[in-house]
């Protein structure tokens, strides 16, 4: 399409992208999960995991949608036209996300309000299921509309369709706020919560280390399904975000930091939380594992009640909750994102009247969020759809890539833009390892829902909220792929550049990476295997641990940086040469 429209910059589509992954999970999720399953541990399965699918994955949507310069159902479309519901399946398992995670911005919209005069007074709990969510019995009382949390969520998405009003153009400037503001108020939580008392035995339930768990596979599924969760691959993003990027952009060594950014944040966020945590236990006298709390849970029930025991307390809860805005609000944008560009693709829609559509839908449907029974049916698709919409999608994008698709062609032609260049290995994981690894937690995930059920809602719920709204998506999908503009896509022609952007070193600049988190593991592996026969060194395995994992994110998105910045200065004279019709 010619009128297209482009980032700024690629700063600007890379702080996008990250902006995207990085999100409320990164607070609320990942720590928990790092400490339920084996604590550091848990980080090395989670760095593998990173590298053979987080990592693999973006390249392949990113990739893609460079590559068609359209949105996921048409970009699908272009491999088959029977393939174009892929497409409206992965966008409309992220619509469903925006209009309950709008609803979420709104809780934080209004205790950012609450937080000025501390509202939630000393009973945290009781004010958030009461006083504010007007929480129900079951989910079938609804209980009626909860007309702060209403107000609240029609203001958020006017903030979300504000952000994307003119598509990449204006996200282009708002994510420089929206991205660098909460890390910034992230590492001013991460040095509050390390250096408060009792904040040692909080980082130590968070990176202690029981190694006998990665034995267990069930520690290996969760690496995984955080991995899926937390890049915003399979939700149609990605391939959008990348279908607005310039002709001559660069692919593979976006996705690298892109993935590294967002681990690293998931890593650092456990210490501003797992610090906080060890505070609040020694403050109340409890041993940590008593006042652990993940989820809603955590940001305002538990957060609230440290903040209370602060110094400066209404200071920090204006800051907390304000991190809390700006991480939901980037991933809110993407995914209306992908919606609406999925449908000015296919309907020829503009810009504002498309992000308008798509916002008026998602608050419509969200509705049902602000009721007083909203957090039961909120927590139960959430479930279903973040596991079994999330992994579904990604599977069926790894299989009609992988077979119907020639990955060598898609390999070749993201190596030929990027500073860093992929081997064979790439294709294997994509067509192979990674479908069975899914169909894995797929089956795994399933057979526990089934046999125990989940936080003791009823049936018929689980089956409305949960496996209904599951399979009714990709039904959905294949009415929608029927519809609309018929024959051939007219699109952007696929840009091949005359000559690649670097040489062989490609291969040699990712693999000094990847050989040197080896060494360092080896180190480590040596280390703890000496801490068994030399008891003094095990108090130090934690800072050992903190410290591979630290330079294989932290330093490793240095690294990469590093090689983007340096490179970019040859980017516009190379596609001088690689397209002479520029």
């Amino acid at each position: 399409m010619a009128g297209r429209e482009n980032w700024s910059s690629r700063r600007a589509f890379i702080l996008a992208a990250i902006g995207s992954a990085i999100g409320l999970g990164n607070i609320w999720r990942f720590p928990f999960k790092c400490y339920e399953n084996g604590g550091g541990a848990f980080l090395i399965a989670y760095i593998i995991a990173m590298i053979t699918a987080g990592i693999p994955l973006l390249i392949m949507e990113l990739s893609l949608g460079h590559h068609f310069k359209l949105a996921a159902p048409l970009s699908f479309r272009k491999i088959g036209k029977k393939f174009e519901w892929v497409g409206w399946w992965a966008v409309f398992v992220g619509f469903v996300i925006v209009s309950y995670y709008a609803v979420v911005m709104a809780w934080g919209l209004n205790y950012s309000v609450f937080s000025f005069t501390q509202a939630w007074g000393e009973n945290t709990k009781d004010f958030f299921f009461s006083n504010f969510l007007g929480l129900t019995d079951n989910p079938f009382h609804l209980g009626g509309f909860r007309l702060p949390i209403l107000i609240s969520l029609l203001v958020g998405w006017i903030l979300i369709v504000g952000a994307v009003w003119k598509g990449a153009k204006t996200v282009s400037k708002v994510v420089y706020v929206t991205v660098f503001l909460p890390w910034l108020l992230l590492i001013v939580f991460v040095i509050r919560g390390v250096t408060l008392p009792g904040s040692l035995v909080g980082i130590t339930y968070y990176l202690q280390p029981h190694f006998k768990e990665l034995l267990n596979p069930s520690v290996w599924i969760t690496a995984y399904g955080q991995i899926f969760y937390s890049l915003s691959v399979g939700f149609g993003i990605m391939i959008a975000y990348a279908s607005f990027l310039q002709k001559d952009a660069e692919i593979i060594n976006s996705s690298i930091i892109i993935t590294l950014s967002n681990c690293a944040t998931s890593f650092l966020g456990g210490f501003a939380v797992f610090g906080s945590l060890g505070y609040y236990a020694h403050i109340s006298g409890q041993a940590v594992e008593k006042v652990l709390s993940g989820g809603p849970g955590l940001a305002f029930i538990t957060y609230p009640t440290i903040i209370n025991n602060l110094p400066f307390a209404r200071i920090f809860g204006i800051i907390f909750f304000l991190m809390l805005l700006t991480l939901a609000i980037d991933s809110a944008f993407s995914l209306l994102e992908a919606v609406s560009s999925s449908v000015r693709d296919k309907f020829g829609w503009g810009i504002k009247r498309s992000n308008i559509t798509v916002a008026l839908a998602g608050l419509i449907v969200g509705l049902i969020f602000t009721t007083g029974a909203g957090l039961f049916w909120l927590d139960i698709v959430d479930k279903w759809i973040e596991f079994f919409g999330l992994c579904a999608v990604v599977l069926v994008e790894c299989i009609v890539l992988g077979w119907f698709f020639k990955l060598d062609r898609l390999r070749e032609y993201a190596n030929s833009y990027s500073e860093i260049k992929i081997g064979k290995l790439w294709n294997y994981l994509i067509k192979l390892i990674l479908p069975l690894i899914i169909f894995a937690l797929i089956i795994s995930e399933t057979i526990k829902l089934i046999s125990k059920g989940y936080e003791n809602y009823p049936n018929a719920a689980l089956l409305i909220a949960g496996w209904g709204v599951v399979l009714c998506l990709p039904v959905l999908a294949m009415i929608f792929s029927s519809v609309g503009k018929k024959g051939e896509i007219v699109s952007e022609k696929v840009a091949i550049p005359k000559s690649p952007f670097i040489n062989d070193i490609g291969f040699k600049r990712f693999n000094r990476y990847l050989y040197s988190i080896l060494i360092l593991g080896f180190i480590l592996a040596v280390f703890i295997i000496l801490s068994f026969y030399f008891v003094s060194l095990k108090p130090l395995i934690i800072f050992f641990v903190a410290a591979y994992i630290f330079l294989t994110l932290i330093g490793g998105a240095i690294y990469f940086t590093i090689i983007s910045i340096k490179d970019d200065e040859k980017r516009d004279e190379w596609a001088k040469e690689a397209f002479p019709e520029k």
